[in-house]
């Protein structure tokens, strides 16, 4: 695991990104997919979806918005994933049957200075 802080943040955040996301039928394929563009940070099959997901990890301050972790998914994220999402798709195969439909969801992890988490927000088909 890393010594820098907020990658061990961030590996957190996608541990539970990961356990909800099977807690709800979906198959983890692979994590952490790195692309000259940055990162793909989890992609995950169920029946009906190829799902790719953008996981944000906070530390809950009193300067954080409303949005919480979730706000930090702007309009260059999002297309920076989508451009990731498909060179996982020219380079990796789905094994099995390929669901039928893509989706793109964000999910935000927020923790507490004492390390506890304090939410988890999935928003589904999120761009």
């Amino acid at each position: 695991m890393s010594a820098d802080p907020r990658r061990r943040l961030g590996d957190r955040g996608e541990r539970l990104a990961c356990k909800h996301l099977e807690a709800r039928g979906f198959e983890v394929l692979e994590r952490n997919f790195r692309t000259r563009r940055g990162e793909l940070d989890v992609v995950a099959r169920n029946e009906r979806f190829l799902l790719f997901c953008e996981v944000k990890t906070r530390i809950l301050s009193e300067a954080a918005g409303p949005l919480g972790p979730l706000a930090a998914i702007g309009p260059r994220k999002r297309r920076r994933v989508r451009l990731m999402a498909t060179e996982w798709l020219a380079t990796r195969r789905v094994p099995g049957p390929r669901p039928p439909e893509l989706r793109f969801d964000a999910i935000g992890v927020e923790f507490d200075s004492a390390g506890r988490m304090t939410a988890l927000e999935h928003l589904e088909d999120a761009f």
